[in-house]
């Protein structure tokens, strides 16, 4: 570089926008090539912007943060809280701003045009530099979910998702293929790419799968063997349904096998007795545990866990059982005070408007405590209004399974009717896709 240029340049900010999970040789490139123009300054995207717009990144914020700062030319790092980058520029007042020419089309070229406005606002320039060919993010991501994860990432995932998005979005999976749905599914809302952000392993949609009834009567070894099938070829948190838990004795043991395999979280309810579904009625539900009952055997399970990292959410059945929003909050605020790091409230009620109760009253209390809805009988609220009742995770807990049967059937049925298969070509997705769906196999 000429004197005369790097005289010019000194004491000139140069602020680049990067999430900085995955490393390679073109965001080397915009950092050397920022630094010929002053001191580059890293707007660092945190979780909560990133899990806004994509995948929660692999490595956490402060990771990622010490990778970044020990590469040369790096001069300065901050938090970049919002995905658009037009609060930190009007914060920081940089000369240059940096970026790839790649946001030229496509759902960024927006974002592109507010940095184009505010620079000028500022008096500031935009630097767009070639993208380097031959190195994509995105396909590097997919190289990195081919290997998979390790117990401990998976593990911390769902806390992490709770402090970074306004709600998240759990669905039922009961083996690998649904699993794979889950982990891959991806869809566009406006500007934003949304999905599915964990999984639920499901004590009704496990035995239905099977043929069985739903009674609590499958050990954990038998439901492990089916949730690895799972674990192998998925990466995303995995939330689950320990019905009762069982003896307190019992629930110890299920806390360190979850734990030690990845799972982060298990949801264990405060009734006793032969389990029926919920969903049946008053009836149905067998006496209710004492509070302190529970909440002794929630202690149990939070002396027995390794990490800090695994959940125990207390799941209240009071609404179910014909009890006030009164008696929910008192037995929540109790399971709290035991060491429950999340609460599940349920209802069947359709409007919602119990749980809604429910979420400002225990917010009152708990501004931070987790609460988890299942919105299976008041499926016509949407998840931002979820949110604005202090809502943070949404399971959607047995849709994948209801939405096969059907299908399978009138597959079936096509067959019968027609004594061959081809009417039921439209049923049915190509082998070829399936197969594809399929880690290792093209």
């Amino acid at each position: 570089m000429p004197i005369f240029q790097y005289l010019c340049n000194m004491n000139k900010r140069v602020y680049l926008g990067m999430i900085g999970d995955i490393m390679h040789p073109g965001l080397i490139n915009i950092i050397h090539e920022g630094a010929k123009y002053g001191d580059v300054m890293i707007g660092l995207f945190t979780d909560k912007a990133i899990a806004t717009h994509q995948r929660l990144p692999y490595m956490t914020y402060d990771q990622r943060k010490n990778v970044i700062e020990n590469i040369k030319g790096v001069s300065e790092i901050v938090p970049q809280d919002e995905w658009s980058y037009v609060p930190n520029l009007l914060k920081y007042r940089p000369d240059y701003i940096i970026h790839g020419d790649d946001w030229c089309e496509g759902v960024d070229s927006e974002l592109r045009q507010q940095v184009f406005d505010t620079m000028e606002q500022i008096g500031g320039q935009v630097i767009e530099i070639p993208y380097t060919k031959g190195i994509n993010s995105s396909s590097l991501d997919k190289e990195i979910k081919k290997i998979g994860t390790t117990p401990d990432i998976r593990l911390r995932a769902l806390r992490r998702l709770i402090a970074a998005k306004p709600i998240v979005r759990i669905l039922e999976v009961h083996d690998g293929l649904s699993g794979l749905i889950v982990e891959n599914l991806e869809t566009a809302r406006g500007t934003s790419k949304v999905a599915f952000d964990g999984m639920w392993s499901s004590s009704l949609t496990d035995s239905t799968s099977k043929g069985k009834p739903d009674i609590e009567a499958v050990d954990l070894t038998t439901r492990m063997q089916d949730l690895n099938n799972i674990l192998e070829c998925t990466t995303k948190p995995i939330i689950y349904d320990g019905d009762t838990g069982g003896k307190p004795e019992h629930f110890v043991f299920t806390v360190r096998t979850l734990e030690r395999n990845g799972i982060s979280a298990v949801i264990i309810e405060d009734k006793i007795g032969l389990k029926k579904n919920s969903l049946f009625g008053t009836e149905a539900i067998q006496t209710q545990d004492t509070i302190e009952g529970f909440c002794h055997k929630i202690r149990m399970g939070k002396e027995a866990q390794i990490t800090k990292d695994f959940m125990i959410i207390a799941r209240c059945e009071s609404l179910i059982a014909g009890k006030d929003v009164a008696d929910a909050l008192q037995r929540c605020l109790a399971y709290v005070d035991a060491g429950a790091d999340g609460i599940m409230i349920h209802s069947k009620e359709k409007t919602g408007e119990d749980i809604k109760a429910f979420c400002q009253a225990f917010r009152q209390h708990h501004p931070a405590v987790p609460i988890v809805v299942v919105p299976t009988t008041y499926n016509h609220i949407k998840e931002s209004e979820l949110a604005q009742w202090g809502v943070n995770v949404v399971i959607y807990a047995n849709h994948m399974l209801r939405a096969a049967y059907p299908a399978m059937m009138k597959c079936a049925e096509s067959i019968l009717q027609n004594e061959r298969s081809l009417e039921a070509n439209p049923l049915c997705m190509p082998i070829k896709e399936i197969l594809e769906l399929i880690p290792g196999t093209k």
